[in-house]
């Protein structure tokens, strides 16, 4: 159980969107509201969730424990930036995010700076397209990260080296 507390104590959560949800019954209004966080350990995980409840404490709570739950692995170049150009879409929101020299920092707007910044990329340009809404940037940028190929990935598919894949700049 120790092993267990030390991983969780390492993960950072980051609230992206906080809905009131409105319920209008004979006495008056209900109010609800639904939570949406983004997890990750700085270190090429993350992960997202949702929770909902009729206090906004326990719709965080809810949201970081699916999100705690649903984590993903993503490979990081140097374990600052990406490895190339990256498109997401999710519904109608779309995500382009650039891999970027060292000291750029991150360029991004609301949900995709909250999943940069758990996820641990230091150096990153991205521009959300489409929709606004924090659901679907999300799960763009999210499905736009998952589908990035590493070196090692590519090397292990083609049979090749990694070396053999990774362009190497020629010295003058």
């Amino acid at each position: 159980m120790p092993e267990n507390k030390k991983i969780e104590s390492d993960i950072k959560e980051k609230l992206v969107a906080i809905n009131r949800i409105t319920k209008v019954v004979k006495g008056g209004r209900r109010f609800g509201f639904a939570a949406l966080v983004v997890v990750g350990n700085q270190k090429g995980s993350v992960g997202i969730g949702q929770g909902k409840s009729k206090q906004v404490p326990d719709a965080i709570k809810k949201a970081t424990e699916f999100a705690k739950k649903n984590l993903i692995q993503i490979p990081l170049k140097e374990g600052r930036t990406l490895h190339h150009d990256v498109k997401g879409k999710n519904g109608s929101g779309k995500v382009f995010m650039r891999a970027a020299p060292s000291g750029t920092g991150i360029i991004a707007g609301g949900p995709i700076r909250s999943v940069c910044e758990v996820l641990g990329v230091q150096d990153v340009v991205a521009k959300s397209l489409g929709s606004a809404n924090p659901h679907n940037v999300l799960k763009a940028c999210i499905n736009g990260l998952k589908s990035q190929n590493s070196p090692k990935i590519l090397s292990a598919i083609r049979g090749k080296k990694i070396s053999d894949i990774v362009l190497k700049r020629e010295t003058k």
